[in-house]
């Protein structure tokens, strides 16, 4: 039987404004049920803005308090370490037969090159379950090993993610390709679609997992990959133009 539950396995932004809470927020604009396994805590301290793992202990028992809920869909955010990330994958191996979304983010600041390198490799095995990935440019290019600066880097590096296992590659460009635009490629392994909307200078903090968590919500409800981009698309530009200006000089990407 069909519900209308979703889970979000996703960190916690102390500002409000990404992670868990654009995750719920969207899930219950979408009218579902949204459950959570939170990967991680933030905190702005005296060494910047920092990334708490959830003990691994707690964040596996948090998974198996949620594994007999018939979910009807997955969103995967923020993935902290490799225990969070492993837990992660196992249960999402079990429920392979829902849409799952995958937002690969990847905290790399604070990280060695060799963790960066482990997580990348963890991520990539999420790719063969997952229904949609959706990294930003900076992920894409983490993930794929090739750098982007125009709109044939994107085709070039979403060919690259496909060919690792990704079912559906979207590119979340944002405004890095055009100040005037924010410019986002969806490829399903044959065509390229480029999808594109007015750069709003309103908040638009947690605009990226909000993208995220609308396609993972359009795709509960039944709609295709690229019908669920599109909405999500035009979801989030809704969402910046009536936003408050709460946070609207800082300058977060998720």
């Amino acid at each position: 039987m069909k519900t209308n539950y979703i889970l979000a396995i996703s960190g916690n932004d102390i500002y409000s404004g990404g992670g868990l809470y654009a995750d719920l927020a969207t899930f219950q604009q979408h009218k579902l049920h949204g459950f959570l396994a939170v990967t991680c805590l933030t905190a702005v301290t005296e060494n910047g803005f920092e990334v708490f793992a959830t003990d691994q202990k707690v964040f596996k028992a948090q998974l198996d308090s949620i594994k007999d809920i018939p979910f009807a869909g997955i969103k995967l955010g923020l993935l902290p370490n490799l225990e969070v990330a492993e837990a992660a994958l196992d249960f999402v191996k079990a429920h392979s037969d829902i849409p799952i979304l995958l937002d690969p983010v990847l905290v790399c600041k604070e990280k060695h090159d060799l963790e960066v390198s482990a997580l990348r490799d963890q991520l990539l095995m999420f790719f063969p379950y997952a229904t949609v990935i959706t990294p930003n440019l900076v992920e894409a290019e983490l993930l794929s090993q090739i750098e982007i600066k125009t709109k044939a880097d994107m085709k070039t590096a979403a060919v690259i993610l496909h060919e690792l296992g990704a079912k559906t590659v979207v590119i979340k460009g944002g405004n890095r390709l055009s100040q005037d635009q924010a410019v986002d490629l969806f490829y399903d392994g044959q065509d390229f679609q480029f999808l594109t909307s007015p750069i709003l200078t309103r908040n638009n903090i947690g605009a990226g997992c909000t993208f995220a968590s609308s396609i993972a919500s359009s795709l509960v409800e039944g709609r295709s990959a690229f019908e669920a981009v599109k909405e999500a698309k035009a979801f989030v530009y809704s969402a910046i133009e009536h936003a408050d200006d709460y946070g609207v000089k800082q300058n977060y990407d998720k």
